[in-house]
C-alpha cells in the first residue's frame, strides 16, 4: 500500500484581524508532484450510516441525516478518501489535516491506533454532521479519544463566528484552541498550541483525561502551567529546518515588528500572533502561494548562495496538490471555498460559493495518466511549462493571475450586491451559475496560456540554427 504522507502548511485569520469583517481558514495540501484532486459538492443525505475507512479499516457507524458540503477528494479512493477541505449547508468550514509529530516520551504511553481515525476520514465522518465549528471540534475530538488515531494532526475549524484549531497529540488525546477574533496563525508541520486555560472553556477544548494523563505519566517538563506543544511536541534539528521557518515567515510577513527578533530556526515562536495591520483574501492566498520571497531562503530567488536556497522547506512547492482558503463571515451570508489546483504559487484561487449545488464537469475529472479536460492537469500543465524556462516565462504566468484576481473580485462584488435583491428560492442555482462560468473562464485562460507558452518555446529547441536569410 502507498502511504500518503502529507506535510501542509495552514493558516488561520479572525475576524477582527481581516479588512472585512471575514473569517478565513487555508492549507496547502502537500503530499505528491503528480498526484490529482477532484473537487465536488455531496449533496445532503448522501453520505451513507456506516464509512469504512479503506486506510485503517475503521468502522464507524455515522448520524441518520448528513448535511451537503464542498469537498476535494483524491482522484482515487484506492487508499482512502481524503475529502480535505469544505464548507458545509450550515457554513462549518473544516480542513484537515496539518501533519504534526508527538515525541517518543508521550507515545509511549499512548501509542498511535493502527487502526484509529486518520486524516483521510476525518472531513468525510466530521463535516457533513456539524452545525457549528466547536461542534466539529467536540465531534472529532470525541471520536478520536474513542476510536484513537495513528496520526498526529493539526485540523482548522471555522463557521460564520469564530475560528478554532484543533491538535491531536497521541493516540487518543486531543487540545483546541479558539483563534482570538483580532489575531491570526500560521502552522507547519509542528504541533503549535501552547498554554492551555482549562477554566476557559469558550477558548480551549480538550480530552477530559489529558491533566490526569500527563500528571500520571510525569511528561510536563515545566514547573507549572500546561505548555500542550512542549508536553507533546517536539523541537528536533528536523523541525528547524523544516517545520518553523515557514511560521518564521508568515510572522514577517503580518507582524514583521514584532517578529523582528525572530529567526527561522527558533523551536519558541508564538503560536496566536497580532497582524500590524488587516489582512485580506489576498494575504491569505499569498502566504499560501510564498516561497520565502525578499530573503536569502527563496529557492528561484537572486539573494541567496544555493546552500542558502534550499536550507528550508518552502511554503509552496512542486508537490501542493490544492490549495484554500475557506472565508466564513461574509456578506449576506454569502461565504467562499477558494479553490487553487496544483502549485498554488503557479495557479490561481478560484471562488466556489458554498451554497453550489454544481462544479464544472473539468473539476469532477482527473486522474492518472494525465488528461488536459481536467481542472487539476490543466493547471499542472501551465506550470510545468512555466518551469521549463522559469525566469522567462513567470511574468507571463503573473500577468495572466493578477488579470483573474482582478476578474474574481469584481465577479464576487457584483455577486454579493445581486444576492440582496434575489429572491432567496433562486439563491443556489444564481450562486452555483455564478461560480460555474468563472471557474470555466478560469480554465481558458489557463489553456491559453499553455499554448502561448508552447509557441515560445519552439525557439528554445537544441536543434535552431540561425540560418543565413539570402539562402
Amino acid at each position: 500500500m502507498i502511504k500518503k504522507l502529507s506535510a501542509c502548511t495552514s493558516i488561520l485569520i479572525g475576524k477582527a484581524a481581516s479588512i472585512d469583517g471575514t473569517i478565513m481558514i487555508g492549507r496547502n495540501e502537500d503530499a505528491k508532484a503528480a498526484w490529482p484532486k477532484r473537487f465536488v459538492v455531496h449533496p445532503r443525505g448522501s453520505v451513507g450510516r456506516r464509512f469504512t475507512s479503506k486506510d485503517t479499516g475503521l468502522v464507524l457507524d455515522l448520524p441518520k441525516d448528513s448535511f451537503k458540503y464542498t469537498a476535494t477528494p483524491e482522484w482515487t479512493d484506492r487508499y482512502g478518501l481524503f475529502e480535505e477541505a469544505g464548507i458545509n449547508e450550515y457554513h462549518v468550514a473544516m480542513s484537515a489535516t496539518e501533519s504534526a509529530y508527538t515525541n517518543e516520551r508521550v507515545l509511549g504511553f499512548d501509542p498511535l491506533v493502527e487502526n484509529g481515525l486518520n486524516e483521510e476520514a476525518m472531513v468525510t465522518v466530521v463535516l457533513p454532521f456539524v452545525k457549528s465549528a466547536k461542534e466539529g471540534v467536540k465531534r472529532l475530538g470525541n471520536l478520536i479519544a474513542k476510536y484513537g488515531t495513528g496520526e498526529t494532526n493539526g485540523v482548522l475549524f471555522a463557521d460564520d463566528d469564530e475560528a478554532w484549531y484543533f491538535e491531536s497529540g497521541a493516540g487518543h488525546y486531543w487540545v483546541a484552541q479558539r483563534i482570538p477574533d483580532d489575531a491570526y496563525a500560521v502552522v507547519g508541520n509542528q504541533l503549535a498550541i501552547e498554554e492551555i486555560d482549562f477554566d476557559d472553556q469558550a477558548n480551549f477544548l480538550y480530552h477530559p483525561q489529558i491533566r490526569e494523563f500527563v500528571a500520571d505519566h510525569h511528561l510536563n517538563p515545566a514547573t507549572s502551567g500546561f505548555n500542550f506543544r512542549q508536553i507533546f511536541g517536539t523541537q528536533t534539528r528536523s523541525d528547524a529546518i523544516y517545520s518553523t521557518p515557514r511560521v518564521w515567515y508568515g510572522h514577517q510577513m503580518f507582524s514583521p515588528k514584532a517578529a523582528a527578533l525572530e529567526t527561522p530556526e527558533s523551536q519558541a515562536l508564538p503560536f496566536i500572533m497580532k497582524p500590524e495591520r488587516k489582512l485580506s483574501i489576498f494575504d491569505a492566498q499569498d502566504y499560501l502561494a510564498s516561497h520565502y520571497q525578499g530573503t536569502p531562503y527563496d529557492p528561484i530567488g537572486a539573494l541567496g548562495t544555493e546552500e542558502e536556497k534550499h536550507r528550508y522547506r518552502p511554503i509552496s512547492l512542486a508537490k501542493t496538490q490544492e490549495s484554500h482558503v475557506l472565508q466564513m463571515n461574509r456578506p449576506e451570508g454569502n461565504d467562499i471555498h477558494w479553490l487553487a489546483m496544483g502549485v498554488a504559487n503557479q495557479s490561481t484561487f478560484v471562488p466556489f460559493f458554498a451554497d453550489i449545488t454544481e462544479v464544472p464537469a473539468a473539476y469532477k475529472r482527473g486522474k492518472l495518466p494525465a488528461q488536459l479536460n481536467a481542472a487539476y492537469w490543466i493547471f499542472k500543465h501551465a506550470s510545468v511549462l512555466v518551469d521549463s524556462h522559469l525566469h522567462d516565462f513567470l511574468p507571463l504566468l503573473r500577468d495572466v493571475q493578477k488579470e483573474q484576481r482582478i476578474k474574481a473580485t469584481e465577479m464576487v462584488e457584483k455577486t454579493d450586491q445581486a444576492l440582496a435583491l434575489l429572491d432567496p428560492s433562486k439563491r443556489a442555482a444564481y450562486l452555483t451559475r455564478q461560480s460555474t462560468n468563472f471557474a470555466i473562464d478560469v480554465l481558458n485562460a489557463y489553456k491559453q496560456l499553455s499554448l502561448d507558452l508552447i509557441v515560445k518555446m519552439t525557439d528554445y529547441s537544441a536543434l535552431n540554427f540561425n540560418t543565413d536569410e539570402n539562402l
